[in-house]
């Protein structure tokens, strides 16, 4: 899911958030401060792809479609479980469930639907984690930046601490982040915003109230930031580290800081940043913001924590992988009636 700065050219998915644009063009004309707002997606492309090549009656196609679904599952399945060997449990059971179900389906959303459903519950299932453990609610006060790490964020406007670090350990340092993150919150970040679904299907998905996925989406991305300058203050590296946030009890959390302005542009930061304010709203909080150069800094900092997960993929074991795409394409051809293709390294 790309990005693009409002100057009047972002195609959006609804007509809020274009005419939002239409209207605050002028929000990136400051240097170094442009405001950034997510291109919509509504699914991962391979699975846009993969719906396309199952109506393929070439066995090749289909091939290639138990690939990118396999790998989609799998990824999906990492995100959530962190597990490699109940990713592969589930990516397996998943999909041959999914087999006698995949020629019915002909829409890519559908498709999605129905694979995110199938492996969230398989997912569930499969915790290590006690059912029975208190589930933990995350504070949006605690969460929130104190002035000793705003002023840190102002201080290193332009550092960025991951350079000190190889885009490998990041990744890895991004997934511990991740995983870090309570579960009901992390499976609304997972889904929205690392495989690309919108707030709706996240809610059908989940089966919970749109409201309650952008209060849970909006918590998580505010957690995975804050768990990221943890990982990254303690990574071994060369150069000077940023100083991580420092852990608030309750009660410092609850303790006036920032003033009203702000703390009321905090609590609605993810619904700003993706269009999903009124435009009288938005003009409020934009003026704000232009104003105040520690909300800048934070809207930088928590956007650039929503870039890393929207970039992040956990590939498959290819040796793995690769036979049960065999097993399960021989089966689905079989279904179909078709000859299995000649096995090709580069798809089996």
């Amino acid at each position: 899911m790309g990005l693009v700065v409002c100057h009047g050219k972002a195609a959006l998915d609804d007509c809020a958030r274009s005419r939002y644009i239409r209207r605050h063009e002028e929000v990136g004309h400051t240097s170094n401060r442009q405001i950034q707002f997510p291109v919509a997606c509504l699914m991962r492309p391979e699975l846009t792809e993969a719906a396309k090549l199952l109506r393929s009656d070439r066995p090749e196609a289909v091939a290639e479609a138990i690939q990118l679904l396999q790998q989609t599952v799998y990824s999906f399945s990492m995100k959530l479980c962190g597990h490699p060997e109940d990713a592969e449990d589930t990516a397996q059971e998943v999909l041959v469930r999914s087999l006698p179900h995949l020629a019915k389906i002909n829409d890519p959303k559908a498709l999605a639907v129905w694979l995110y459903t199938v492996a969230r519950n398989r997912c569930w299932r499969m915790r290590r984690r006690s059912v029975h453990a208190p589930r933990h609610t995350l504070s949006l006060d605690e969460l929130m930046p104190d002035e000793a790490e705003l002023g840190m964020l102002l201080r290193d406007a332009t550092a960025n601490p991951e350079s000190r670090i190889l885009e490998g350990e990041q990744n890895q340092l991004l997934h511990k982040a991740i995983l870090a993150i309570p579960p009901q919150y992390r499976i609304v970040l997972v889904l929205h915003d690392m495989e690309d679904l919108n707030t709706e299907q996240t809610a059908q998905i989940l089966n919970i109230q749109p409201g309650t996925v952008r209060v849970r989406l909006h918590r998580a991305r505010l957690q995975v930031r804050k768990e990221m300058a943890l990982l990254l203050e303690s990574a071994p590296a060369a150069g000077p580290a940023r100083k991580a946030p420092r852990k608030r009890s309750r009660k410092e959390a609850a303790a006036p800081g920032r003033p009203k302005e702000c703390r009321e542009l905090f609590a609605n930061l993810s619904d700003y940043l993706d269009g999903k304010v009124t435009p009288r709203t938005c003009e409020e909080m934009r003026q704000h913001i232009e104003a105040c150069p520690a909300c800048i800094a934070f809207i930088r900092d928590l956007r650039q924590a929503i870039d890393r997960c929207r970039k992040l993929d956990v590939p498959c074991d290819p040796e793995t992988s690769g036979r049960l795409r065999s097993l399960l394409t021989q089966e689905y051809l079989r279904m179909l009636g078709l000859q299995a293709p000649q096995k090709n390294s580069s798809i089996l």
